[in-house]
């Protein structure tokens, strides 16, 4: 087990990758609502996260540290960053021409300090010149004996000694953001986008299934070498899709619910199972059964919790599945009539459930196309013994299910 340190530092760590998929969504969808398509976001790529819009490329290093830390002249975050760039831009990976360079931190930026004067330059403190010998000192004067900090001294010391001195070209690339909003600010940064893209009572399950998509999609780019990054194009598409999906005529579609296939062997004891064999049905078709209604119970359970029905919907919607029903049930008990026997029955029976197979589509909302929600639903009432196929289907299960000793 990790000791109270270790379990710190691990959840420092997550925290930092969580953060760091977080702005990227957020950069994401900031793209989205400000820019055309021609636009991509990696995670992990030349950076902490690596954009491209055009023709020009911004690298972010992300650091979230906790509330009163400074980034003062000899901070690790400072220079761990300044190795990763000097190295890069020494070795002719960053075009510096095109490139911009973003240190982006929770911390406090001191007055003065490097990070200080290399903030933007509308913040009017940007001094590239003084923040240039700050570095220089900060390098030859530090007593640091930590080999990843004298690595970091070297590399930047390093580009003042090539043909074509690039220190000055490094900074003038380099903005330094500090007191950046945290996770948890981005967060709600990135509900409130939702809000206006799903309306604000969806936007937290908006929120969710978008995050969903973008971390498969992320975690696939980063198992790939030279995996592709999210583009605007492909951003564009989910996006828009999930709006359509929390427009007012449709309900989302969780693809986790969309791959479940039941299991039958769990499903024996429910009564619209049971209604299945007293008509005949073969097994394959009873598991496709088993595979809408669990379907349709997860769907409908997720779509209650999250608050996205309005009050009396599913009722409203049970009624005209119902009534649908009654009157094709109505329509066999009468062709029927009271002389038919059991083989008529079956296959009479069979018919109405063929078309709650085949033809039954009355969705809960006119934008919801999902087949296993009517075909589900309907799964759902007759285990409640509200709709059913035999014709005797209320005497024949009552006597199923009465216990052998009240019969």
């Amino acid at each position: 087990m990790a000791d109270g340190g270790e379990q710190y530092e691990a959840s420092a760590s997550a925290l930092g990758y969580l953060f760091q998929f977080a702005k990227a969504l957020h950069m994401c969808i900031e793209q989205w609502m400000s820019a055309g398509a021609d636009w991509s976001v990696a995670v992990e790529a030349a950076d902490d996260i690596e954009q491209h819009v055009g023709s020009v490329t911004d690298l972010v290093q992300l650091k979230q540290r906790a509330e009163g830390v400074r980034l003062t002249n000899l901070s690790k975050d400072l220079w761990k960053t300044l190795r990763i760039w000097a190295e890069g831009a020494a070795a002719g990976r960053l075009d510096l021409d095109h490139t911009n360079l973003y240190l982006l931190t929770t911390a406090e930026l001191p007055r003065g300090s490097v990070g200080f004067l290399l903030q933007h330059r509308d913040s009017g403190h940007r001094d590239e010149d003084t923040a240039l010998k700050l570095l220089c000192t900060a390098a030859t004067t530090s007593d640091s004996k930590s080999k990843a900090m004298k690595e970091s001294f070297a590399a930047f010391l390093g580009l003042a000694t090539r043909e074509v001195p690039l220190q000055r070209a490094l900074l003038s690339r380099i903005e330094v953001i500090g007191g950046a909003d945290d996770i948890d600010v981005v967060r709600s940064s990135m509900r409130g986008l939702a809000g206006l893209a799903a309306g604000r009572d969806a936007a937290e399950s908006f929120l969710q299934r978008l995050e969903g998509w973008f971390y498969d999609r992320v975690i696939e780019q980063m198992r790939t070498p030279g995996g592709n990054p999210v583009t605007g194009v492909e951003f564009d598409e989910v996006f828009t899709g999930l709006q359509r999906q929390f427009s007012y005529d449709n309900l989302p579609i969780d693809p986790d619910i969309t791959g479940m296939t039941g299991n039958v062997n769990e499903e024996t004891d429910k009564i619209f199972v049971r209604q299945l064999g007293l008509i005949g049905v073969g097994s394959e078709r009873i598991g496709y059964a088993v595979r809408d209604y669990v379907r349709a119970f997860a769907q409908r359970s997720r779509w209650l919790n999250e608050n996205l029905l309005r009050p009396g919907e599913i009722g409203e919607y049970e009624r005209r599945l119902v009534e649908e029903w009654q009157s094709r049930f109505a329509e066999m008990a009468e062709e029927l009539g009271s002389e038919a026997t059991e083989e008529q029955k079956k296959k009479e029976a069979r018919t109405i459930y063929r078309w709650v197979d085949r033809e039954a589509r009355t969705q809960i909302r006119n934008g919801c196309h999902e087949v296993f929600v009517p075909k589900g639903s309907y799964h759902m009432l007759a285990d409640e013994c509200r709709v059913g196929w035999h014709p005797d289907f209320a005497a024949r299960l009552m006597q199923l299910l009465e216990p052998v000793e009240a019969r």
